[in-house]
């Protein structure tokens, strides 16, 4: 790419400039970061709630293991910030590097991937599996020859489609940790009843898009200001339950839990009685562990894909660095990633220490199991406790006083609160970046005046978000395509990583040209080698994810490979329209994606 055509190079864009706003400092990605990771609202159910599942792995060594893995992501993603801090992020960079050659064999391979997993899922011949998957190659890989083609494809799956089904996931945190925790302290039986129907399921997703579309429609620096605010309270609270964690045992702990238990619920014996669940229950047949605090066990690594529920998103404001003042710098921006990173995850292993030490781990974990098991189906039996025992509310048992238990949970809100608009806040951005590079209408790449809030992208992943909150609500069968919402985002980070590792060989001017080029790892480019780890790591933890029968997602659930299959498809379908659309108007894509978009 040459001076004079980085000079043509806004002509062919949506206009001159993206009418973005840099609206953000370090500490607001930093906080982004740390939020988007959330030690409260995703690492203490989806994450740290699953241990019984495998009860010979060692839940702080699958932690610290798998935030040795998201490093490298880290430093790929920072490298890339840095050679190309626009808008947009992941979509960029996959436009920008997988092209040609490579372009062809990732998109190849993903659609060779794709078609034999969908054939086998509907139990399709062999021969004809094959043959599809062969067709499905080159498929792909017509695609991915073209500029854009793979890099659209995996960005609007996984910053767009999928985050609709993001939605309900939101709510259902909300409803869980906040909601019916609130009216059960407060008395308010009714309330916890509609909170825990189908109704209620959808009418908190519904307030949940409406939250978090108020927040994103403060702009950038209207909603850092709400985020700073809730990290605060969320920090303080946080540490008033580590220390009655750190001042009770599981004895004191018993006897508060079952005086609750007994108060609120009419439950005798709960302790005890959620024990002996989780060991009766053949979906669990959790019989108790100790903690190993430096144990290392076998099933270990099997847990490492259950701790990306919540770690795997260090790098969530990669589309947003467009809006972030200093983003050319990648110390600065690999600071506030692996700030995020670390700093839960030293939280985490904190938290799992004390949870062990305050509530007794066999108990910890059967009370999770047993609602796990129930709220998805797996067991037909109802806990003995009937909302989840959501650690901070269990912390607050200690203190015998409804009210102050209210207040608890209630100042944990914030980490919700401060962690919601995540939700649509960088989807927006990819939708916007394809507009402005006329993949999709014009329209969709407009901004608002002052705030530069791209309202159109925020409405175009809205409506499909009230869509999927519906099936979510009431179709049993839907909820359990939950971890599919990590898989579809894992799989455009593993792309992007892939561009991380060309970008210093195919792309080499541009990346010489870059602050980043002077990092070197013997000899070889810092962001070449981070690229390739991180694309080994996320290889392995999407293999482990589609074959295993712990995590229900292998080849042979049918409804979640489907599902999958229609997402990437719709991707495909909605690119290739563009391109004879564009076409039709005498716009070039190709040219379009050969240059690096405006600011």
């Amino acid at each position: 790419m040459t001076t004079g055509e980085m000079a043509k190079a806004p002509a062919l864009f949506l206009r001159n400039a993206t009418g973005l706003v840099k609206g953000w400092s370090g500490f607001d990605a930093f906080a982004y970061s740390f939020m988007s990771v959330n030690l409260v609202a995703l690492g203490m159910f989806y994450s740290l709630a699953i241990f019984a599942y495998v009860p010979d792995g060692s839940a702080i060594a699958s932690i610290v293991v798998t935030a040795i893995g998201m490093t490298f992501m880290c430093i790929a993603y920072a490298g890339l910030i840095a050679v190309m801090p626009r808008a947009g992020g992941d979509y960029v960079w996959q436009t920008r590097v997988l092209d040609g050659i490579p372009g062809a064999v990732v998109g190849g391979a993903f659609g060779a991937i794709a078609v034999f997993l969908v054939g086998t899922a509907l139990a399709i011949g062999d021969v004809t599996t094959y043959i599809g998957a062969a067709l499905g190659a080159i498929g792909g890989a017509s695609l991915g020859i073209k500029r854009g083609g793979v890099g659209f494809v995996l960005s609007a799956t996984g910053w767009w489609f999928i985050l609709a089904l993001w939605a309900p996931i939101y709510g259902f945190i909300l409803n869980i940790e906040f909601l019916q925790p609130l009216a059960a302290l407060l008395g308010w039986k009714d309330g916890v009843t509609f909170f825990s129907s189908h109704d209620g399921t959808f009418a908190v997703s519904i307030a949940t898009i409406v939250i978090t579309s108020a927040l994103v429609a403060l702009g950038m620096a209207g909603y850092a200001r709400i985020q700073r605010w809730c990290l605060y309270i969320g920090l303080v609270a946080l540490a008033v339950v580590f220390v009655l964690m750190l001042v009770a045992n599981a004895d004191t702990f018993k006897a508060a839990y079952d005086r609750e238990a007994q108060s609120l619920f009419g439950v005798s014996n709960a302790y005890q009685a959620t024990i002996d669940q989780a060991a009766s229950d053949p979906a669990s047949a959790y019989t108790g562990t100790e903690l190993d605090p430096f144990g290392f066990g076998g099933g270990t690594l099997l847990l490492v894909p259950f701790m990306l529920f919540f770690l795997l998103y260090p790098n969530w404001g990669a589309t947003l660095y467009g809006e972030v003042r200093g983003a050319g710098d990648f110390r600065k921006v690999l600071n506030g990633m692996l700030g995020g990173l670390w700093v839960t995850a030293g939280l985490a292993v904190l938290f799992v220490v004390l949870a062990a030490k305050a509530f007794g781990w066999t108990f910890f974990n059967a009370s999770n199991v047993t609602y796990v098991n129930y709220a998805y189906g797996y067991s037909t039996t109802a806990p003995p406790m009937p909302i989840w025992g959501f650690p901070p509310m269990l912390a607050a048992f200690l203190i015998d006083s409804h009210i102050i238990q209210a207040i608890i949970v209630f100042a944990f809100g914030a980490w919700w609160l401060g962690w919601t608009g995540t939700l649509f806040l960088s989807s927006t951005r990819m939708i916007f970046a394809a507009a402005f590079d006329r993949v999709l209408p014009e329209w969709a790449g407009r901004v608002s005046e002052g705030r530069g809030v791209p309202w159109a992208a925020l409405a175009l992943i809205m409506i499909p978000s009230f869509f999927l909150s519906w099936l979510y609500s009431y179709n049993a069968d839907f909820v359990k395509l939950t971890l599919d919402a990590t898989l579809v985002i894992a799989v455009t980070f593993f792309g992007t990583s892939i561009a991380a590792t060309i970008l210093p060989f195919w792309k080499k001017d541009l990346y010489e040209a870059s602050p980043v080029a002077r990092y070197k790892v013997l000899g070889l480019p810092l962001i070449a080698v981070a690229g390739a780890l991180s694309t080994i790591f996320l290889g392995w933890v999407l293999y482990t994810w589609l074959s295993s029968a712990l995590y229900g997602i292998g080849v042979g659930n049918t409804t979640s490979i489907v599902f999958l299959g229609a997402l990437y498809g719709a991707a495909a379908v909605l690119y290739v329209v563009a391109r004879f659309w564009r076409r039709a108007q005498g716009v070039d894509l190709d040219a379009i994606h050969a240059q690096i978009p405006a600011e």
